[in-house]
């Protein structure tokens, strides 16, 4: 059985009373600790963090604004039921493909948790990608985080005031730039900017930018990490997919205990390489402490391995005393990469991509429904003839115009009445009545399967091909 790595209750006295009898009683669990003023600490770590939280939000903020011939980029018409991405336009009976890429990106995140935890949360979930961006201007308009403790203790005054609001206006400024981009998805931005700037907005459009501006004040403003400890699912079932060979932030008691205080104490062999300066819990965005060991709170940004490292380099030890590792290499035991876990999701993930770009190349541009007419079986005319009707909505789910030809096979002498060729603009959908005649000898039974054809003039790989039935006249 495979090994798991055990979680901690930190609201239990022996988490309390931690690894060392130098242990503070005052860290507590983030459950319990109220607000969280979070330290800002440079580093390693968070400059990839910064980065990378930086490229998502442009990417965000950026792709509604970006055209793709006449229309954006990524837009989501609802109105239509077309849905842009890039040069590809998808319909509602494509679902399946949304379908699937969501289950892609499941199990890429459960690959990534496997083999190092969880670096999607700090790294890339927008709850900390939005929160962080928070906290930054938090830092900037507040100040540090001493400051920000003292002014919450003293009485209100004018600076308080209006380093507050001015902080907060900046979080609501942020919160509805987001809220009009979201909508931008779903509505061309460009149009949706003029409409709020002559408030002639929708009201639907406006409830919405209200809703995600709200929510998202509320979320990565005052919410924080309260959204990961108590509404993200996935900070509860993460410890299914870890294992002892997970690479996790994980703080080196056997090097850092027994604490030796703040004092660079080195006569004493005996002490540990940690000075209890609590750093790693003043920069931690949930209020973790790391050396309690791993626990369900944390997210994986490695705050704490770049406020270690900093204490670390300045009283002259080595570095990674809290780092990125493995449970096993803690215990001195080799890791191994490839395992039966990760080797599951991997064929898994491969599978899935295999199959959807398959899938991809084979979906036609084209979208047909045929439907008999109901209300009348068939017709007879005077000549000896039988007529079938029949409504095809045919959808040039394409980016260019194309012309098609309309056949039918399945009965000797069948053919259509009038025209067979037809232009349909790209994204379009047209709707026909097709009436299909056959001399009535040659009708055997009352029922008889025929085939209607669709192909595209220009370009005859894209075709389709149903089969209908043929009525007519019970023989006696």
């Amino acid at each position: 059985m495979t090994q798991r790595i055990p979680l901690q209750d930190l609201n239990s006295d022996a988490a309390v009373e931690h690894h060392s009898p130098q242990a503070k009683p005052a860290v507590r669990s983030p459950s319990t600790s109220g607000h969280i003023y979070v330290r800002e600490i440079q580093g390693f770590f968070q400059r990839i963090r910064r980065y990378s939280s930086w490229l998502l939000i442009a990417l965000y903020m950026g792709l509604p604004w970006l055209q793709w011939g006449d229309r954006p980029m990524v837009w989501f018409d609802l109105s239509a039921q077309e849905f842009h991405l890039f040069a590809a336009t998808f319909y509602p009976q494509d679902f399946i493909l949304l379908t699937w890429i969501l289950m892609l990106c499941a199990f890429g995140l459960f690959l990534v948790t496997v083999v190092a935890g969880r670096v999607w949360c700090g790294y890339s979930c927008p709850q900390s990608v939005w929160t962080f961006l928070f906290i930054w201007f938090e830092h900037r308009l507040e100040g540090p985080r001493h400051r920000r403790i003292r002014r919450d203790n003293a009485p209100s005054t004018l600076e308080t005031l209006w380093r507050k609001g001015a902080k907060h206006t900046a979080w609501l400024l942020i919160a509805l730039v987001t809220g009009i981009t979201f909508v931008g998805y779903f509505t061309p931005v460009v149009g949706l900017v003029k409409d709020l700037l002559s408030l002639e907005v929708h009201p639907w459009a406006l409830f919405w930018i209200g809703f995600f501006t709200l929510f998202t004040y509320l979320n990565a403003g005052w919410l924080r990490h309260q959204v990961c400890l108590h509404m993200c699912p996935y900070s509860r079932f993460q410890s299914v997919m870890f294992d002892s060979h997970t690479l996790v932030v994980s703080y080196d008691s056997a090097r850092g205990e027994p604490r030796r205080g703040h004092r660079k104490e080195v006569a004493d062999a005996a002490v540990g390489d940690c000075i209890d300066c609590e750093l790693c819990v003043q920069v931690c965005p949930t209020g973790i402490d790391i050396r309690d060991g791993l626990q369900y709170a944390c997210i994986g940004c490695a705050a704490c391995i770049d406020a270690c490292d900093s204490v670390m380099a300045r009283i002259d030890k080595p570095l990674g005393l809290i780092r990125y590792t493995t449970e096993r290499a803690l215990e001195g035991k080799p890791t191994r990469f490839w395992r039966p876990q990760l080797l599951a999701y991997t064929v898994a993930l491969l599978s899935m991509v295999v199959l959807l770009i398959s899938f991809l190349n084979a979906r036609m541009p084209i979208d047909v429904d045929i439907a008999r007419d109901r209300q009348a079986l068939f017709e007879s005319t005077a000549e000896g003839r039988i007529i079938n009707y029949y409504t095809v909505t045919l959808r040039n789910q394409d980016t260019q115009e194309h012309q098609y030809v309309l056949s039918a096979t399945g009965l000797p002498g069948l053919r259509l009445q009038g025209a067979n060729t037809f232009s349909v603009a790209a994204n379009e959908t047209r709707q026909l009545r097709v009436a299909l005649t056959v001399d009535a000898t040659v009708l055997t039974q009352p029922s008889h399967t025929v085939e209607l054809h669709i192909a595209a003039l220009d370009e005859p790989e894209i075709s389709y091909h149903s089969k209908t039935r043929f009525l007519g006249p019970t023989r006696r």
